[in-house]
């Protein structure tokens, strides 16, 4: 869908025209979907008018001289109070009447409004609808008491007489008193009667009746002004302010149906972030817990600030904690609390916090003790000696504003020498050009990484110390006892620290009319538009991915940022959008070495403007489709031959690994039974058989007949699990079922040990074909090797006990590779063992047992993957053998009750997938060392496996320098790889424009929460072109936006 797109659909126009109507007159709802009767809207009439008819009667009271403006404010409020709290009592009485108990909802935006069926006029159906009620009996008294403030105060505000004074004319007289009692008639109905839903929404649900409160408060505001100027005395600037807000109270309710007045819950954020940032030179924080700790913190500093005596104790106590405050101080803590439990804690505390990756330790410690200590001893010490000098006249201060306005010119130059445009006009001629790859990158930008690190020493210690001199060498500061001044130099000493760039233009600023005028040093609320990073959004783009990076809060040396991974869908709309940026950033970083110098930016005006490129170590991601190499006859059948030697070299390496435990052969029985837990890898048992239920073929559907999907249980493992305790179990000797639908063969002594209870309720499932097991399972013979050392090679008993017929297992002694075999055992060193003969290695090679041993472990795996048929695998049979979802077999079932067995196996037969992979497309191997160095890579540089395992997840955390991962796309048909590779790549960074998004995130919350737009072809995410409107709604906040990827605050160090 294109540009045509109507904001709103036709279902939620209608929708619109009916709520509108309600949200501008506060709550009464005279525009309904459905037939009502008239006494609805009569009923609603009344109620609205209510508090003017008790207000116009104090009003004629006071006029006709009855009564005083004291009295007839407390009698309008009074009569209103009683008013609202028998309204709310008869809502009370309605629901008591209609049903016993009734559960409240919670009143949401997103929800249309219910027909009713009305019975009479005033029929429970009736008062609920007109008077829906308060959630909490605290709120129903609270606003009821506020309903009659409100009428008594608004009597009070509106009197004519009054009127009359401040505007000695009859006529606007007239109109202020009719609107204004218009406007508090709107603010009592959505306070006590019916809450409107309100334009400007900040959450979605109200849970604690807040925005009743909303419209009450802003005419307690204009109220409160007109108090104020009653009772001041020749206060002209005040009687001025009065005299405009009366009028502007009268557009009051198009203020609220408009949305330009906030909620409360939005409006006190807001506002004490906006008290912290320019008041009180802070910075915006990531969460409403720090910022009102850090608002507390930094106003508890200007009022010590304020009652310290001595200028150079004020001096000494600002810079401190302006210091202090710019800092990480979350970061510290929790760095100050990790250094606490692992000295004071226990090891399995240090072990927990052990992953956790701190960003300060001592020699942050010490740089900022340092950095503290210096610029005390050059505030105090200016000030002292030069700052009270009386001689001097100001002209150490002079020469510090000259040193100033330099700092500013030279970071304004390094700063525009960085940028890709300079001024987002003109391509930058010492920007590379044609940035395509890393190292050209890194070559043509070593210059400007120097002017760089040149201008992060100017940033990070120059300038903090020359504006440090700056003010401490004001004259301003002799006069102590000054809000201004002590509110003034609190922000300015913050924002030294906080915000260097924006503190750096403010005072260059002040000292040139300083140097101009002589004007009064004066920095209380001043604020010049400068290079504020909190807030700034920026785009970053790599490959077919987008990336957005919020930042939230900045100090000295640290910055706090949001990254959001936008979707991975590619839409219409994404695409129209990605490919604009991909031409931006193309046009800006791809030009040819002969494009003229100055070029004009082509996209100038556009929401993104390039900023960089930045090289990162990160995943490139590639896929393949398959096509030809994993339907190909000839790969297909050497599939079979490279398993068998992949999973000797497995099992060799394996074994080999678990020898180093071992002390000596002797030991090797021992150690062998202790180190292979029978439900050691159970979940990649569990998971494998996941897999295998999905398939509709297989015959593992019947795991669903049993509580713990187990077709073998004598009976549900959950009932004998109840019936019997550990103990019990412990001793039972394990017992081999036959299938389901067999003849019974089960033991008469594990016959005997059920009670005639468990003997009625064990479970018949029927459905199998029969299978004559016949006898119990034999115990295998001990081998007797020829080498004494054959030992630490010998795989477990457990593994060699698949059910196999005897000319299958002569069959794979022919196939068996045994020139591999010999080469991989002489590739093993055994260092680890103190005494061993010279001729380790030949005694192994030529010991037959434990060759006839790993031709058995062959032989099962094989036997559990492949079954005993030797036809060549299909390409279907592979992918599901990669994925471990293979039907049901004996073999299988066997290998799946070796967990440790079948992770070997299934990790061997996807090396061998990668194998064959590789050669076909880089040629065959020639030669065992070759095939050693394929294997020994995919065991240290590779994770092969699935998406969607955990090990991939751990893998890219473990940054694994490659990943691979095999997948069906079944509508077309086709297998595909995907490879991620870790390398150093260029990522593309632009800056976007930080009010298009905010004003877009504003309409998304309009369209969302108070229009219900729900459809999923809505205008907010159709593409722009300009604005990026797709890809900017993406990156909103859920439940608004819907980013794949949101992280958490992270914090990145910036010197």
């Amino acid at each position: 869908m294109g540009p045509d797109v109507p904001l709103l659909n036709d279902y939620k126009q209608e929708f619109f025209l009916k709520r509108f109507p309600q949200t501008l007159l506060g709550g009464p709802r005279f525009k309904l979907g459905y037939c009502a009767p008239p006494y609805i809207y009569v009923n609603q009439i009344i109620l609205f008018l209510t508090p003017w008819l008790w207000g116009g009667v104090g009003t004629l009271l006071y006029q006709l001289g009855v009564m005083q403006d004291l009295c007839t404010a407390a009698l309008s409020g009074g009569l209103m109070f009683v008013t609202a709290l028998a309204l709310q009592m008869t809502n009370l009485y309605a629901k008591q009447k209609t049903v016993t108990v009734e559960r409240m909802q919670i009143q949401s935006t997103l929800t249309d409004e219910d027909e009713f069926e009305f019975s009479s006029c005033v029929g429970s159906e009736t008062v609920k609808f007109i008077i829906p009620g308060k959630k909490y009996i605290i709120n129903t008294v609270l606003h009821s008491l506020l309903a009659g403030v409100l009428c008594g105060l608004g009597t009070w505000y509106l009197l004519p007489n009054r009127i009359t004074l401040l505007y000695s004319n009859i006529g606007g007289t007239v109109v202020i008193f009719v609107f204004g009692w218009v406007t508090i008639c709107i603010g009592e109905y959505s306070l006590i009667i019916n809450t409107a839903t309100e334009t400007a929404t900040f959450q979605a649900l109200d849970t604690y009746e807040i925005t009743a409160l909303m419209r009450p408060f802003y005419i307690f505001v204009f109220i409160a002004v007109d108090l104020a100027c009653r009772f001041a005395v020749n206060a002209p600037i005040l009687e001025q302010t009065n005299q405009i807000l009366h009028i502007l109270f009268l557009f009051l309710p198009f203020l609220w149906a408009m949305g330009i007045l906030p909620p409360l819950d939005a409006l006190f954020l807001w506002g004490m972030e906006q008290l912290l940032e320019f008041g009180l030179g802070g910075s915006p924080m990531s969460s409403n817990t720090k910022l009102l700790v850090m608002f507390l913190i930094s106003a508890g500093t200007a009022i010590a600030s304020y009652f310290i005596p001595s200028p150079l104790g004020v001096i000494l106590f600002m810079t401190g904690f302006g210091f202090i405050l710019s800092l990480n101080l979350s970061e510290i803590g929790f760095a100050f609390k990790h250094t606490m439990i692992s000295h004071l804690a226990s090891s399995k505390a240090k072990n927990a916090h052990r992953g956790l990756r701190l960003q300060f330790g001592w020699r942050e410690f010490i740089f900022y003790v340092t950095v503290l200590a210096f610029a005390l001893t050059e505030a105090g010490l200016l000030h002292q000696f030069a700052g009270s000098s009386s001689s001097s006249q100001g002209r150490p201060q002079a020469i510090a504003s000259y040193i100033l306005i330099l700092l500013l010119v030279m970071m304004w130059i390094l700063r525009e020498i960085q940028r890709v445009y300079l001024f987002g006009v003109f391509r930058n001629p010492f920007y590379p050009k044609d940035v395509r790859t890393v190292a050209v990158f890194m070559e043509k930008q070593r210059r400007l990484m120097k002017v760089g690190v040149v201008r992060r020493i100017l940033l990070t210690l120059v300038s903090p110390f020359a504006m440090i001199a700056f003010l401490s060498l004001d004259r301003s500061l002799q006069n102590l006892h000054s809000v201004s001044v002590s509110i003034g130099f609190t922000r300015m000493f913050r924002m030294v620290w906080q915000n260097t760039e924006n503190a750096l233009l403010d005072m260059v600023v002040v000292s040139a009319a300083q140097i101009k005028g002589n004007m009064q040093f004066l920095f209380g609320f001043f604020s010049c538009p400068g290079l504020s990073l909190p807030g700034s959004h920026y785009l970053c783009r790599f490959q077919d991915r987008l990336m957005w990076i919020l930042v939230l809060e900045k100090g000295f040396t640290y910055c706090g940022v949001n990254i959001k991974g936008l979707e991975l869908q590619e839409t219409s709309c994404h695409a129209a959008e990605a490919h604009r940026v991909d031409e931006i950033f193309e046009m800006a970083f791809e030009q040819q070495e002969h494009t003229r110098i100055l070029s004009p930016n082509p996209h100038f005006g556009h929401i993104l403007t390039p900023c960089t490129v930045v090289p990162v170590r990160l995943y490139s991601d590639a896929r393949n489709v398959l096509s030809g190499i994993i339907d190909s006859h000839e790969n297909l059948k050497h599939l079979k031959d490279d398993f068998v030697k992949v999973l000797v070299w497995m099992l060799v390496q394996y074994c080999y690994k678990k020898s180093k435990t071992w002390e000596s052969p002797g030991s090797a029985n021992r150690s062998k039974q202790e180190s292979f837990p029978e439900n050691q890898h159970s979940g990649a048992v569990k998971g494998c058989r996941a897999l295998r239920e999905e398939d509709s073929f297989s015959v593992d559907t019947v795991e669903d007949w049993t509580d713990d999907g187990d077709i073998f249980d004598f009976e549900p493992s959950s009932r004998t699990r109840d019936r019997k305790d550990a103990g019990h179990l412990g001793l039972t000797p394990k017992v081999h079922l036959s299938i389901p639908g067999s003849i019974e063969t089960q033991s008469q002594d594990f016959l005997q040990e059920l009670s005639p209870e468990d003997k009625l309720n064990r479970t018949v499932v029927l459905g199998l074909p029969a299978v004559d097991k016949g006898k119990q399972p034999e115990v295998l013979p001990r081998v007797e090797f020829s080498c004494s050392y054959s030992e630490l090679l010998s795989i477990p008993e457990e593994w060699r006990t698949a059910p196999v017929p005897s000319s299958k297992v002569s069959e794979m002694r022919q196939r068996f590779p045994e020139e591999w075999y010999h080469f991989v055992l002489s590739q093993l060193d055994f260092f680890h063992l103190q005494e061993k003969p010279s001729s380790l290695l030949t005694e192994l090679m030529e010991d037959e047992a434990l060759k006839e041993l790993y031709i058995l472990g062959v032989l099962s795996c094989c036997f559990g993957l492949f079954g005993l048929d030797n036809a060549v695998p299909a390409p279907r049979h592979v992918f599901r053998a990669y994925t471990g979802g293979i039907p049901w077999s004996a073999g299988l079932d066997w290998l799946t009750g070796k967990p440790e067995l079948f992770q070997l196996a299934l990790k061997a037969f996807r090396y061998t997938f990668k194998l064959m992979l590789d050669k076909a497309s880089l040629g065959p191997v020639e030669t065992f060392r070759e095939l050693v160095n394929y294997l020994e890579g995919y065991e240290s540089d590779w994770y092969i496996g699935l998406v969607s395992d955990l090990e991939w997840q751990q893998a890219v955390l473990q940054e694994k320098p490659y990943l691979f991962s095999l997948g069906h796309d079944p509508s077309m048909g086709i297998y595909t790889g995907r490879v991620l590779t870790l390398q150093e790549l260029l990522v593309q960074v632009g800056k976007l424009n930080a009010e298009a998004v905010r004003g877009q995130w504003a309409n998304l919350s309009w369209e969302l929460l108070y229009a219900t737009n729900d459809d999923e072809e809505r205008y907010s995410i159709q593409a722009h072109p300009a604005l990026l409107r797709n890809l900017t709604v993406q990156a909103a906040e859920p439940p608004l936006g819907y980013p794949v990827y949101s992280s958490q605050l992270l914090q990145l160090p910036l010197f």
